[in-house]
């Protein structure tokens, strides 16, 4: 099975970023007759990570989409999602950028050099 095999290669190609974990996605409603637990979603992965690491998986999944029978893929991040399909690579990265900046972390730095309100 062929999806089966990308997604093995996925799988892998993941566990080399900066992620927690990658896992295969298992079916809670199984067929009659199977064991519960026994029924997996072919061709979903379910990846932890932190909010720093989405940029590398989103450049990867880029990549890795190029001369692969691949025609979409859905990143789902908390209760947000994006699907990534062969659009033009500037209006995707564009698309994948501000679904980045709308998830990385919030800075509470304030910047250098900043004068507070004068008490004179």
């Amino acid at each position: 099975m062929e999806l089966d095999e990308l997604t093995v290669q996925l799988r892998a190609d993941l566990l080399e970023l900066e992620v927690d974990r990658v896992e295969r996605v298992r079916i809670e409603d199984t067929p009659a007759g199977s064991k519960p637990g026994d029924a997996i979603a072919i061709g979903v992965l379910a990846v932890t990570l932190s909010p720093v690491a989405l940029r590398g998986v989103f450049r990867l999944l880029e990549t890795w989409m190029v001369n692969r029978p691949i025609c979409k893929v859905r990143v789902v991040f908390g209760d947000d999602s994006i699907e990534l399909e062969h659009a033009s690579t500037e209006d995707q990265r564009r698309l994948v950028d501000a679904f980045i900046e709308a998830h990385e972390p919030v800075s509470s730095v304030e910047p250098e050099g900043e004068a507070g309100p004068s008490g004179a």
